[in-house]
């Protein structure tokens, strides 16, 4: 059996070792402040004890004045406790849901088809939320209270040892109600996150396929995933209750019958003559203490049971390995680089190649356009050059070094890729070019790469210039939207650029504005222009026609045009053939 601590464990203390120094304090500050609390029935003992006595007012009002100042001050720093606990957990947390979403983003493309965004949002978010609102409350009520109830025995056994045995006998038979159920509810409330998961992920799959829905007619359909969704929550989300709540109804029923049995004890003694009512009414109130630490534990159990799941769930995502293993070198050279794929072969997994024994070379400075019908493997080619993917025989050299030897932060800082879909963010226009500072470049440098690209007259009429926030593409057209996307290229600068179907969803004009940013983009670059549309190809070096995997063509674009034989001359008649029928 492996004596390691489990993986949820070992997160959490990897995560709080930092925190120790705080941690120390907290539970200095803690300790007294649970302790406090012990002087409050001991104190009214003493009062009822000295009232029936007839010692003097002073006397009493001295006791009255400490009760009122133990019970403040266990108050005030409880209070301290409390927000110094919540400052902890949130800190953590926040450090969890960066370590998850790090580990989330440097997973490979093929993981990312098996998580949807609405799962991920749930695990990085939603149980990291959990966690955090546990742990917020975790310290004071679970070893706050475990401190409290240790001065009880050890002060009520000072007061009577049997009362003292009572209290404990229930605090055990509680715990035991507790933890017993907790253990038959947790897989329950790990089901019930899961059904949350994939709610959240088909909502996030419903919302992202909106016009399709809505022009087909398939609302309904989409009602009825989400109502079943919902009713699978809902009955996961019951059989866990009834689990969390039952350790509740049974606590309370212990600790009922503890306090019988403790006022029992009590007032026989005092008929006995060998305790005070003072004592009697302090054991009282010790035994109903000690079951108040142990209710405010009962009514955090669900949260505590979602926040184990919560954390074994995060531990499994940050388990989890990329199919891609970092490289270590050795660095790119400087300037444009050479592409090369040697006899590869690649099909997702499937079994089914979608490129087949491809061997293909792409000079440094030059620029290939790869052209094929649909599914014959043209974007394929682009990310396996960006090493998106692996593949799974042959190998994609840049620079002539294998990519699977390369840094991937190396070889992504080489690579820039332009695709139809692009994608803006709900940010100022700054962060939208540099990606929140990943690409350093003063105002100047921006402004520039905006004009070199033909934004020029666009940014000259924003209001607040680079400052001015993007709602996303509300705002932009689609060819404005490709344009600063070629701006966050032309600041990256890197040596190798792809454009995948950069210009599919453009008209005649801003096309032409296109293809004016592409000579300033791909000038002094390798370059590969993946395109259905031909048209776009009219500047480049070199053509590859690529049929059902496999490259059946390559040469000059020129010569290949002129050579009516050749099937890129073939594919270029056909193109203008379909262009002249939808004019």
């Amino acid at each position: 059996m492996d004596p390691s601590p489990p993986a949820d464990v070992r997160l959490l203390a990897t995560h709080l070792r930092p925190e120790r120094r705080v941690l120390g304090a907290l539970t200095a500050l803690l300790v007294v402040a649970m302790v406090l609390p012990l002087a409050g029935p001991v104190l009214v003992g003493r009062f009822v004890d000295a009232a029936l006595a007839g010692e003097d007012t002073a006397a009493l009002l001295r006791l009255a004045a400490l009760f009122l100042a133990a019970t403040l001050t266990g108050d005030a720093l409880q209070l301290v406790v409390t927000w110094l606990s919540v400052r902890l957990a949130w800190r953590v947390g926040n450090n969890l849901r960066r370590d998850l979403c790090r580990h989330a983003l440097a997973m490979d493309l093929h993981w990312h088809g098996d998580h949807s965004p609405g799962q991920l949002i749930e695990r990085i978010d939603g149980d990291i939320d959990a966690v955090t609102r546990f742990s917020s409350t975790a310290v004071l009520q679970l070893l706050g209270n475990t401190i409290l109830v240790a001065g009880v025995l050890v002060v009520s056994a000072v007061i009577d040892w049997r009362a003292s045995v009572l209290i404990g006998l229930t605090v055990a038979a509680a715990v035991a109600v507790m933890v017993r159920l907790r253990r038959l509810a947790v897989p329950f409330y790990d089901d019930e996150r899961e059904v949350q998961a994939q709610l959240y992920g088909d909502v996030e799959e419903r919302l992202g396929g909106l016009e399709d829905l809505r022009a087909n007619g398939a609302g309904r359909w989409a009602e009825h995933r989400l109502q079943q969704h919902s009713a699978g929550w809902w009955r996961t989300a019951r059989r866990a209750a009834a689990r969390g709540d039952g350790a509740i109804s049974l606590a309370g029923a212990v600790f009922g019958v503890g306090s019988v049995l403790v006022l029992a004890l009590g007032v026989w003694a005092n008929q006995q003559g060998t305790l005070s009512v003072g004592s009697v009414l302090t054991l009282l109130r010790f035994s109903q203490l000690v079951s108040d630490p142990l209710w405010k534990v009962a009514e955090q159990l669900a949260e505590a049971q979602k926040a184990i799941a919560g954390t074994r769930r995060a531990a499994r995502l940050l388990a989890s390995r990329p199919a891609l293993v970092d490289g270590v070198g050795p660095p790119l050279p400087a300037g444009a680089l050479e592409v090369e794929l040697r006899e590869v072969t690649f099909g997702y997994g499937t079994g089914h190649p979608v490129l087949d024994h491809v061997d293909l070379v792409v000079p440094a400075g030059t620029t290939l356009g790869v052209v094929g019908r649909t599914g014959s493997g043209k974007t394929t080619v682009g990310r396996l050059i960006a090493r998106l993917w692996d593949t799974e025989e042959g190998a994609v050299l840049v620079g002539g070094v294998d990519v699977r030897a390369l840094s991937q932060a190396d070889l992504r800082h080489r690579i820039g890729v332009v695709t139809q879909d692009v994608e803006l963010l709900r940010a100022p226009l700054r962060d939208n070019l540099t990606l929140f500072g990943s690409v350093a470049a003063d105002d100047a440098r921006l402004t520039a790469a905006l004009r070199d690209v033909g934004l020029g007259r666009w940014l000259d009429s924003l209001p607040n210039g680079l400052d001015e926030p993007l709602d996303g593409d509300a705002e932009l057209s689609a060819g404005e939207g490709q344009l600063l996307a070629f701006a966050r290229v032309l600041l990256a600068d890197p040596a190798v650029v792809i454009l995948d179907e950069a210009s599919s969803r453009l008209d005649p004009a801003t096309e032409a504005q296109l293809a004016r940013a592409t000579d300033r983009l791909l000038a002094g670059r390798t370059a590969l222009v993946i395109a259905h549309r031909l048209a776009t190809l009219d500047r480049v070096d070199r053509i590859a026609v690529l049929d059902h995997g496999r490259l059946v063509e390559h040469g000059e674009r020129a010569e290949l045009a002129a050579d009516p034989t050749s099937r890129y001359a073939q594919l270029l008649a056909g193109s203008r053939a379909t262009e002249g029928v939808a004019r």
